[in-house]
């Protein structure tokens, strides 16, 4: 067994007023519950002299050089030599304690163990009302939403997890998304996850924090629609590409002479088709590059959307368009090219236009999926 039980690591950027506070909260808490335990500091580029600070009162220090929260954390981690990584913002916000609920959930062999803010209690100042009411609620819910996690504090910074969970994970950001990447890399391999109460209180420093809440809150909204292709191209496709599709439908049925809006039906179907390509698209890259787990269900979809048959539909399909315009060009010729029917332009031209473009749109999207499928055809990485 690991003669360390828990490493708490802490990212660090000039945290000279703090730093000691906060290891020496932790060794205390550890040593009363009786764990073996290191601190791990994860000095970013300190120019205060936290660095040895940090080492005066007990702690690590691992120097990370490359930039970014995700990136100190990243290093911190890596070289911490504990079963359990307990992580925390070095500001003396979060109370390092409190860390018996985290360890025992961990020893009953959750994966990861999130701290809770709005359940143990928020300190008067010690969070903006914007990240309370609105950035933290919102990016939390709709991180349950896309990812049906439930951890209803997204961004707490104190929370846990063992080394095996972790190297699962394959965390790879290095900002401020590093957080939400724990959690969604947590809810998509289908690992345990816990949330316990904690606290947080204003942190003690004399400058302002690194955080800049709307540039952060972007990343970090950004990172869960790129880790969710069906709700950022599935779900709108299919709602687009329905409409369209009905709109269509409708103006046929009832041959209802509406050429604008017919033309706006068509364009809303090619949208969605093409937004349901791009979810399955990039679907394949991110499971090829391993960024989301593989799914049987998909691998078999794959297998039907063969290059061979993109092309074969698409000619097809641009093959009718070809036909409707010859079929157009030769009705007016007999009417001796004078006026364009009107009629014609919507159920001919316009249908016949919407072919080509989708035909197209089917060849090239073949063209691509099979390039980032490549090694689903026989090919690996490295070949030459």
């Amino acid at each position: 067994m690991n003669a360390i039980e828990v490493s708490v690591v802490m990212p660090c950027l000039n945290e000279e007023k703090t730093v000691a506070t906060c290891i020496k909260k932790a060794m205390n808490s550890m040593a009363e519950m009786g764990v073996s335990g290191e601190v791990v500091i994860a000095d970013n580029g300190s120019t205060d002299g936290s660095q040895d600070i940090a080492r005066e009162a007990g702690a690590r220090v691992v120097d990370v050089e490359a930039k970014g929260y995700g990136a100190a954390l990243r290093g911190g981690i890596e070289a911490a030599r504990g079963t359990y990584v307990i992580m925390g913002d070095s500001d003396d916000s979060y109370d390092f304690t409190g860390l018996q609920p985290f360890i025992e959930k961990l020893r009953e062999g959750y994966d990861l163990v999130m701290g809770n803010r709005f359940r143990g209690g928020i300190a008067p100042g010690a969070m903006p009302p914007l990240h309370r009411y609105l950035g933290n609620p919102v990016l939390s819910f709709i991180g349950q939403l896309l990812f049906r996690t439930p951890i209803k504090d997204f961004h707490c910074g104190l929370r846990g997890f063992s080394k095996e969970a972790y190297a699962r994970m394959d965390v790879r950001t290095t900002g401020m998304e590093f957080a939400s990447e724990i959690v969604v890399k947590a809810s998509l391999h289908n690992m345990r996850i816990a949330e316990v109460p904690t606290t947080l209180q204003p942190d003690g420093r004399d400058r302002a924090p690194h955080l800049r809440s709307w540039h952060d809150g972007w990343r970090h909204l950004r990172f869960l629609l790129i880790f969710s292709p069906r709700w950022l191209f599935l779900y709108p496709g299919m709602l687009m590409g329905s409409t369209g599709l009905v709109a269509v439908l409708y103006f046929l049925v009832t041959a209802s002479q509406r050429t604008n809006s017919f033309l706006f039906a068509m364009a809303l179907i090619a949208i969605g088709f093409q937004s349901i390509s791009f979810s399955v698209i990039i679907r394949q890259f991110a499971e090829h590059e391993e960024l989301l787990p593989r799914k049987k269900n998909f691998g078999r979809l794959l297998t039907f959307l063969t290059l061979e048959r993109g092309i074969i539909l698409g000619t097809l399909i641009v093959a009718l368009g070809i036909a409707g315009f010859a079929f157009a060009t030769i009705y007016w010729g007999r009417s001796g090219f004078e006026a364009f029917p009107r009629e014609l332009t919507q159920f001919v031209v316009v249908p016949s236009a919407f072919a080509l473009v989708l035909g197209v749109q089917v060849i090239l999207n073949s063209f691509v999926l099979s390039i980032v499928s490549l090694e689903h055809i026989g090919y690996r990485k490295g070949a030459s």
